[in-house]
């Protein structure tokens, strides 16, 4: 069992039958009142993030978790398919709950498959990864980094973000994966 007194960011409890991963949460000490815990909470099965109040000191069930690495093969409609490179068996996990986890993942690239109870469910990023800019509106002489001021681009596994403006088509930027601002060149 794990205590609200034990959360942590990343960590993976059992609600009411359902598994969630704690997005964010936090103690609040009231003057007048017992404590308690404000979290955010992803479903593990379809990605979605509810706000969840929790007593001090409840307990959940503590969820086993596993972590493979494995080979991000492709995504069609329905999934996203995974290939261990030792055994090559491959996996298929739904890509609504990988939405948001795909959108910084190019195929091929080895990520880290996190299986929940035995099941697999979602991927763990690295805090910030590289990629290519594939659309942009073209710098002008003047932009410069100290010149402030962002416009929109398209990376090549098609997300988009805001970058500066002396960013350009083929030019490879650093990400950060939790909240998807441009970090630096790469």
């Amino acid at each position: 069992m794990i205590s609200t007194n034990q959360l942590k960011n990343g960590n993976h409890i059992e609600v009411d039958g359902t598994i969630f991963k704690v997005v964010e949460f936090q103690h609040v000490k009231p003057g007048k009142g017992p404590a308690f815990v404000r979290t955010k909470l992803r479903r593990s099965s379809d990605g979605n993030v509810i706000d969840k109040t929790f007593r001090a000191g409840e307990k959940f069930r503590a969820v086993r978790t596993e972590v493979r690495k494995m080979q991000y093969l492709y995504s069609d409609e329905n999934d996203a398919h995974f290939m261990d490179v030792e055994s090559f068996e491959q996996q298929a996990i739904p890509a609504v709950a990988l939405k948001e986890s795909l959108q910084w993942t190019k195929a091929s690239d080895m990520v880290d498959l996190l299986s929940i109870d035995g099941v697999p469910a979602d991927i763990q990023l690295p805090s910030a990864v590289d990629l290519e800019v594939t659309e942009t509106e073209p710098g002008l002489r003047g932009d410069t980094a100290s010149g402030g001021g962002t416009k929109p681009a398209v990376l090549e596994t098609g997300a988009r973000i805001n970058v500066p403006l002396f960013v350009n088509i083929g030019d490879k930027v650093r990400v950060d994966t939790r909240s998807g601002d441009y970090v630096s060149r790469a």
